[in-house]
């Protein structure tokens, strides 16, 4: 007997002109697998473990840095050469026999790397500000360093670096991007006045910080469609990798969202709900979903904290069209399935995370019947 749900989770939705097969995302997730010389994807590694949850609506890959400038994690995979190219290649075919739909995350973690990564040379940041946090080096956990300042030449070739992994992505057959503008990392060094304290064009105010992402999209429009690009932003970030909320932060992603509304027809605005408390803070939004549902025009995924319940609930109250999950995705492979069963959740093991190899990796279960209908 075929078993037929409901779920809003599970309900067919139109990313612009792709049709996924449910609101079920596969957020993106560092995993450290990339274990070799060129930081390419692994055959029977990376495309059995995507493979293995093509079942959600949509995958987005983990962070692909976009230069060697870009890297701050060890054995995290790039989108820059042509060896990762066809590594990457492997992953977007096997997704796709599975009738899968795959995004791939570009990266740049800007001041959140260190000279370990660049023969001993500073890494890239929008102001020389350290923001006091630790590296994953070769060497395990280092302190962060001040970066040194961007020149604007620095800014133009990272815009194209961004520019070149897209038409890279494009060749490796994945359905569109994400542009990592999130977390910590080098874009929100740009949109946060405490990281960014620059006084030229690119800082001093709301618009100016938030130019350098819209330079980058500007350009990336110009190689793919921007009907295939997503947006990741973090607005409530406070106290992780050195991003320290004012007055000024969430007019700063108003502004960026009502700009984007205006200018671009983008495939998707990610969004996070805080990863801490900040409910004490004077200038935090705490309600991510409820804020930017009704002032972003387009598809609005949310991310963060989220299972079963509350997926099928922040869809059904029209607060975002699709959900993203991170950590069940580790360890539940048919994720998509179990909702649909209604299965308890395999719990995930942190200690085999950022680890080498199948452990952890390609090597848990599948539980689901797989033979039932889902709708």
């Amino acid at each position: 007997m075929k078993t037929v749900t409901k779920q809003p989770l599970l309900q067919k939705y139109i990313i612009n002109d792709l049709e996924i097969a449910n609101r079920v995302v596969m957020a993106p997730m560092t995993r450290s697998r990339a274990d070799n010389p060129e930081n390419k994807p692994m055959a029977g590694l990376h495309d059995v473990y995507y493979k293995q949850r093509a079942s959600a609506g949509l995958i987005i890959t983990e962070g692909a840095q976009v230069s060697k400038e870009a890297v701050g994690y060890i054995n995290t995979p790039g989108i820059y050469s042509e060896a990762q190219v066809e590594g990457w290649k492997e992953v977007t075919e096997k997704v796709h026999a599975a009738n899968g739909k795959i995004f791939i995350q570009l990266w740049h973690v800007g001041r959140m790397s260190h000279p370990d990564f660049h023969n001993g040379d500073l890494p890239l940041a929008p102001s020389a500000i350290n923001p006091e946090a630790k590296s994953f080096t070769p060497e395990g956990f280092k302190d962060t360093v001040t970066p040194k300042e961007m020149s604007l030449e620095d800014i133009k070739r990272t815009i194209q670096d961004f520019k070149n992994a897209a038409k890279n992505a494009m060749a490796a057959g994945f359905d569109g991007v994400e542009v990592h503008s999130s977390n910590g990392y080098l874009f929100h060094q740009f949109f946060n006045a405490t990281s960014n304290i620059r006084t030229d064009e690119y800082g001093g105010t709301k618009e100016k910080r938030a130019r350098f992402l819209f330079d980058v999209l500007d350009a990336i429009k110009e190689v793919m469609p921007q009907e295939r690009i997503g947006l990741r932003l973090n607005p409530s970030l406070n106290g992780i990798f050195g991003m320290t909320m004012d007055e000024e932060t969430i007019p700063t992603f108003d502004y960026i969202v009502k700009k984007l509304n205006k200018e671009y027809n983008l495939a998707y605005l990610h969004l996070s709900e805080p990863f801490n408390d900040v409910s004490d803070l004077p200038f935090s939004e705490t309600e991510i979903a409820e804020r930017y549902r009704p002032m972003y025009e387009g598809t609005l995924i949310i991310n963060t904290n989220f299972d079963r319940e509350k997926g099928n609930k922040v869809i059904d109250e029209g607060d975002a069209d699709l959900v993203a999950f991170g950590k069940p995705y580790i360890s539940n492979p048919d994720l998509v399935e179990r909702f649909h069963q209604n299965i308890p959740l395999t719990d995930w093991d942190e200690d085999t995370f950022y680890s080498t190899g199948e452990k952890g990796y390609i090597d848990y279960e599948a539980k689901a019947n797989t033979n039932q209908v889902i709708s």
